[in-house]
């Protein structure tokens, strides 16, 4: 990618979609609308990954549901207003799409780097069984003074190397885009099924 802007938030994920378009909203007359693609891991278990796509880079009336395709793109954050509060919604911005008839032997299907500001205090923990993991929260710069701020997760010796980081600190994030689903209690009686996304870091470096 040699556009700069382009260069410092690059996705590409390659699965199976498994949702029809639902329109999303539109920019100068140019309609976005959101699909569902599920991602392997290594293990068994797949990542629900959300991908907003123009109406100008394919069909949005038809269906792909089954198709397999290969997105690449941005991983791109907005702040939505419910309940009182922001919420912070986190999708991939199509830039390029491709169908494939499956997914080549050995390549990765999900791989994202990303290079930003850390905008928040690292939360670092240990699990039960002691395993460490580092919370980080990345600002990453777009154009038109826009940022887009993407949660990450460290684990072992990158998340001790991550619990140092200072706010304003400079950092180059690899890794995938994953999915993880949990419980959000709306009242004493009612509660919600969501589903949260965020960086599974794989490699973490500091900028001087």
């Amino acid at each position: 990618m040699a556009d700069k802007i382009f260069e410092n938030n690059q996705v590409t994920v390659t699965g199976e979609i498994i949702s029809d378009f639902q329109y999303s909203h539109q920019v100068y007359g140019e309609g976005f609308y959101m699909i569902e693609v599920s991602v392997n891991r290594l293990s068994n278990y797949a990542d629900t990954i959300p991908v907003m796509v123009s109406e100008r880079l394919i069909d949005t009336q038809q269906s792909y549901i089954g198709q397999c395709i290969r997105v690449d793109g941005q991983f791109r954050s907005y702040n939505r207003h419910e309940e009182k509060k922001n919420r912070l919604v986190l999708s991939v911005f199509a830039r390029e799409l491709e169908f494939v008839s499956e997914i080549p032997e050995g390549e990765r299907s999900n791989q994202i780097f990303l290079d930003g500001y850390i905008c928040k205090p690292p939360i670092y923990r240990k699990t039960p069984l002691g395993r460490e993991i580092a919370d980080l929260l990345i600002a990453v710069n777009r154009s038109y003074g826009k940022s887009d701020y993407i949660p990450c997760i460290c684990w072992g010796r990158n998340a001790r190397f991550a619990s140092t980081f200072e706010v304003g600190g400079h950092v180059q994030v690899y890794g995938r885009i994953q999915s993880r689903e949990y419980v959000k209690k709306l009242s004493e009686t009612e509660a919600e099924h969501r589903i949260a996304y965020e960086i599974s870091v794989s490699k973490v470096e500091y900028i001087e």
